[in-house]
């Protein structure tokens, strides 16, 4: 359910604080308000489409004198999710500095010159914000605009013309979590970057050459320029447009009427898809006369939340009439290749946490099956993996764990409040609830019921 170490018990969904969010949403009617700050010049329009770049197939060109006094920025603060600023015109991005130089002749103004923000898409959580680089936005006059005597730094000289758009982001974060790699990173890159089919730079501070490997499929398809590493970069690159921050609308999703692309769900699973090179498209109902069994993928969890019982579980479904495929986490860290496990399944199950995330993967009118642990989760579990669902094309089930199924048995006694008024646990705060119920127990499923479960299950999946 969470990712890095330092902000663990702070983080990851935070669904504690999810009402104070709906209520933001609701008073902004989930649109991102009119940017707040226009700093230099007129805001551009939506920073450019693919359709408005012009130049050769190269992204690199010699050093050529920019256009001056037409830079144009404009920044929104007010979106729930991130900060993004998007420029176009004379703009200089010197990576080791973490600056983005925007150059004007004649708007310039020194009071309003310095912008700050940090290229991470969950800017609500304090703590893992500060585990991303901070990015500097910098106004200024060109050297020809400087009077003798005054003392406003210049910016720096082009050593690389691009004739692309560039994209900031941060590979920082919760970086080793599937789901908010997914949410914070992955979504929004294809919301901001998708639009200019494969024609923008993206340049990333936090640089992990781990995490690029990882997600070099996704990478490749939004970009067909190598990821620049901004923090080891010295080199001065000139752009005529850029964008610093990710558009983000919500968890593991996206809101179709706040895009400006009119980008949904389901057309980010066509395009991870087509990253991945994933065959199947739709599920449809297995015959039960047709010998075939539903292939049902299994992902297992060695933490926190650990289906204790999990050979019995295995048979259970086997019984039921399923294929059963195990996933545990190095199975499911080889994305070229689970991704493709995934897509030939008909149902994805796990106890809640970041592998159900791997729903992307499946073809379209499979199901979702989360195991929901003891302790009042359904309603967090639900807004984590449960509401995504449906907007993937998707189906849900859920099965809840009751308090006989839970390891908390070997750790309180059954008067104790843990069992019988958990919600108690929850009003004495979050880290209360994560230690108890998110990182405190593992799942011991009741075979007997959970076979009664598989078996209506199957039914659903069957015809």
């Amino acid at each position: 359910m969470r990712g890095r170490h330092k902000s663990k018990k702070h983080g990851g969904a935070l669904w504690l604080l999810v009402p104070l969010l709906v209520l933001i949403v609701l008073k902004t009617n989930l649109l991102p308000q009119v940017a707040r700050s226009s700093i230099v010049g007129s805001p551009p329009s939506a920073a450019l489409s693919r359709n408005e770049m012009t130049g050769s197939g190269d992204a690199t060109k010699d050093v050529a004198a920019p256009i001056v006094g037409s830079s144009k920025l404009t920044c929104n603060f007010s979106n729930h999710q991130s900060n993004t600023c998007a420029m176009e015109g004379d703009l200089r991005i010197h990576g080791k500095s973490a600056t983005v130089h925007v150059v004007s002749a004649s708007t310039y103004q020194p009071e309003n010159s310095t912008i700050k923000l940090r290229p991470y898409a969950r800017k609500w959580e304090d703590q893992v914000m500060l585990l991303v680089r901070e990015v500097t936005i910098q106004s200024s006059p060109p050297a020809a605009g400087v009077a003798a005597g005054d003392t406003t730094p210049l910016p720096p000289e082009c050593s690389v013309q691009q004739d692309v758009p560039a994209v900031v982001f941060s590979t920082g974060g919760y970086n080793r979590n599937f789901f908010h790699v997914m949410t914070d990173v992955i979504i929004p890159l294809y919301l901001t970057a998708h639009e200019y089919g494969g024609r923008v730079q993206l340049l990333a501070t936090d640089y992990e050459p781990k995490w690029i490997a990882k997600y070099k499929a996704v990478l490749a398809a939004l970009s067909a320029y190598p990821v620049v590493d901004m923090d080891s970069e010295d080199t001065v690159r000139c752009f005529p447009a850029a964008r610093v921050g990710l558009e983000s609308h919500k968890e593991l999703g996206i809101v179709p009427g706040v895009s400006p692309n009119g980008y949904t769900m389901g057309s980010f699973r066509d395009f991870i898809r087509s990253a991945y090179s994933l065959r199947r498209r739709q599920a449809a109902p297995v015959s039960r006369s047709s010998g075939r069994k539903p292939r049902l993928v299994l992902i297992l969890r060695r933490n926190s939340r650990q289906l204790k019982n999990e050979a019995d579980a295995i048979a259970a479904a086997t019984e039921a009439g399923f294929e059963v495929v195990a996933a545990d986490p190095d199975d499911v860290g080889d994305l070229e290749r689970f991704s493709g496990v995934v897509n030939s399944c008909d149902v994805l199950m796990g106890v809640h946490g970041a592998g159900l995330a791997n729903m992307l993967f499946l073809p379209d009118n499979a199901t979702v099956v989360q195991i929901i642990p003891w302790g009042e989760l359904k309603w967090p579990c639900r807004h984590s993996f449960g509401d995504p669902v449906a907007p993937m094309g998707l189906r849900y089930l859920e099965y809840e764990a009751t308090a006989a199924e839970t390891t908390l048995n070997e750790t309180y006694p059954r008067d104790h409040a843990v069992f019988t008024d958990p919600l108690s646990i929850h009003r004495q705060g979050f880290d209360k609830v994560w230690n108890i119920f998110i990182n405190g127990q593992h799942v011991i499923l009741d075979i007997k019921r959970f076979r009664g479960f598989m078996d209506e299950l199957y039914q659903s999946v069957t015809t």
